[in-house]
């Protein structure tokens, strides 16, 4: 477990069905706070259409706002060769390129077929590549889709075996409805990475059911090196009817308990999560936050002011 990179995904899909919005100076705090307390990696927005997804509008500006140092630990959402080099124009140095496994997914997010989005991959990766900048293949709707109900495994298995996305870094693989279960979890990660060759693997999970961390910790189990959480629970696609919130971030942080987390950086976090919920006017859903306000002080993960 101490191998797993845990992302923080709170300023992409963590404010994507919010009925708020930050500001970039706020935006810069949460990044900031975050890094401080150990979180490794950050997701911290999109160049989804503004009009579509206002809370991600200031996206790039919050790009400009952050260092080298910390745009070398961030990723952006990115749909097409036009937002890689939007994003490297920008000084961006991670993209996540998204399609959906699903052709009605993809067409309701996107715009565009599934084989579309895969025609313009080798465009994308040729721009990345020229600014130095590292790609994942991010497939949404991998276990289940709002339109289409459950995905054949297979249709997962020809897109990480398709030679266009051979140059990603990584394969994300996304329980984007958060209806899988872990033994689904283990079966299809697994696959994944029997035909990665090479990439690194990573999971994106929804709490939806009520099985958010189990899957997170099915995904490491069956070769996941990165896993995607959010402060609070907070998100979902505003284009996937019957999506909740992203599995929350203190939830896998205290399922997978990392070498460097201690009681007192997990109780910045969850200090943290509950500012940004309350500001948002968002329930905060994680359960790892009931179990830190319990009043079980015996036990060192409790926080006690």
């Amino acid at each position: 477990m101490n191998t797993v990179m845990l992302r923080d995904v709170t300023l992409r899909d963590g404010l994507q069905l919010t009925g708020g919005s930050l500001t970039v100076e706020r935006k810069v705090e949460i990044v900031r706070a975050l890094f401080a307390a150990g979180i490794p990696s950050l997701e911290i927005g999109s160049l989804a259409r503004a009009d579509l997804v206002p809370p991600l509008a200031n996206s790039l500006d919050l790009v400009a706002a952050l260092t080298p140092q910390e745009l070398e630990r961030s990723w952006l959402w990115v749909a097409t060769p036009g937002h890689v080099a939007k994003a490297a124009a920008a000084g961006v140095r991670n993209v996540q390129y998204c399609l959906s496994v699903s052709d009605a997914h993809n067409l309701a997010n996107i715009g565009r077929t599934t084989a579309r989005s895969m025609e313009l991959l080798p465009e994308a990766l040729d721009i990345a590549e020229a600014a130095g900048m590292s790609v994942q293949l991010c497939l949404a709707t991998s276990f289940t889709c709002p339109f289409e109900g459950p995905i054949d495994p297979h249709r997962v298995w020809s897109l990480v075996d398709d030679e266009r996305g051979a140059r990603a870094s990584d394969v994300v693989v996304c329980d984007t409805l958060g209806q899988a279960g872990p033994r689904e979890v283990d079966a299809l990660v697994a696959g994944v990475a029997d035909r990665a060759a090479g990439r690194g693997i990573a999971f994106h999970g929804h709490d939806t059911w009520g099985m958010g961390a189990a899957n997170a910790l099915a995904a490491v189990d069956a070769g996941a090196t990165m896993i995607d959480g959010c402060l609070g629970g907070l998100g979902g696609c505003p284009f996937a009817p019957g999506a909740s919130g992203n599995t929350a971030t203190e939830d896998l942080l205290f399922a997978l308990r990392p070498d460097w987390l201690t009681p007192e950086s997990f109780s910045e976090v969850v200090r943290l999560g509950e500012a940004v919920t309350a500001e948002l006017s968002e329930v905060n859903r994680s359960r790892a936050v009931q179990g830190a306000r319990s009043e079980a002080h015996a036990f060192p993960w409790v926080i006690r002011d």
